[in-house]
C-alpha cells in the first residue's frame, strides 16, 4: 500500500526521519508497491510531499532529502495478479545487484488488513519470502491483526505458511506495540 494514507502519513516520513538520523543502512533501497498506477519519479514526488509535511525531525534537508529519494523506487501492480509479484521480484533482484543490498528484504504490510493473507500468499508464490545463503527476509504486518481470535488465528497459519516465526513482527501501529 505505498500509495496509500498509511505510507504517505506514517511510513515515508518515518523512514526519512531515519535517513536525516543515519539510523538507515548505508545502502538501502525502498521499494514501494501498490495497485495505484506510478512510476518512480512520481512516487519520489509524492513521498517528498508527504515528508515535507509530516517529517519530525522539522525542515527536510534538501541535499540529504536528495540523497534519500535515490533509494525509493515503485512497482505498481494487483494484489491478486502473480505477474505483479514477478515484476516486483525482478526489480527487487535488480535493486540487490545495483546497490549491493546482500538480498536483505523487509516486508511491511501498510494496506487494509482483508488483503494481508492474498500478499502474504504472492509473496511465498513469487520466492520472496525464504532468504538465500546469509540474507535476512522479513516481514511486518500491521494495523489489526484480525478482527477476532478465530480471524487472528486464522491469518497466523497464513502467515507462517510461508515465513518462519522469526521473520515476523506484528504492530498495531495505533498502540505501537507488540501483538
Amino acid at each position: 500500500g505505498a500509495s496509500g494514507d498509511l505510507a504517505r502519513r506514517k511510513l515515508i516520513p518515518a523512514l526519512y526521519d531515519l535517513y536525516a538520523h543515519a539510523c538507515l543502512a548505508p545502502r538501502f533501497s525502498i521499494v514501494g508497491f501498490a495497485r495505484t498506477p506510478m512510476r518512480d519519479d512520481s512516487f519520489r514526488a509524492s513521498a517528498e510531499a508527504a515528508a515535507h509535511k509530516m517529517s519530525e525531525v522539522g525542515p527536510i534537508n534538501e541535499e540529504k532529502w536528495r540523497a534519500f529519494a535515490q533509494g525509493l523506487n515503485y512497482v505498481s501492480g494487483e494484489y491478486d495478479r502473480p505477474d505483479a509479484f514477478e515484476r516486483l521480484a525482478k526489480r527487487l533482484d535488480a535493486l540487490d545487484r545495483e546497490r549491493n543490498l546482500g538480498g536483505n528484504r523487509l516486508y511491511y504490510l501498510a494496506m487494509p488488513p482483508d488483503v494481508y493473507p492474498l500478499v502474504i500468499e504472492q509473496l511465498g508464490r513469487a520466492g520472496l519470502a525464504k532468504p538465500q545463503g546469509e540474507a535476512r527476509v522479513r516481514i511486518i504486518v500491521e494495523k489489526p491483526f484480525g478482527r477476532d481470535l478465530a480471524s487472528a488465528r486464522e491469518l497466523n497459519q497464513k502467515v507462517l505458511s510461508v515465513f518462519d516465526e522469526s521473520q515476523v513482527y506484528r504492530i498495531d501501529h495505533y498502540l505501537g506495540k507488540e501483538t
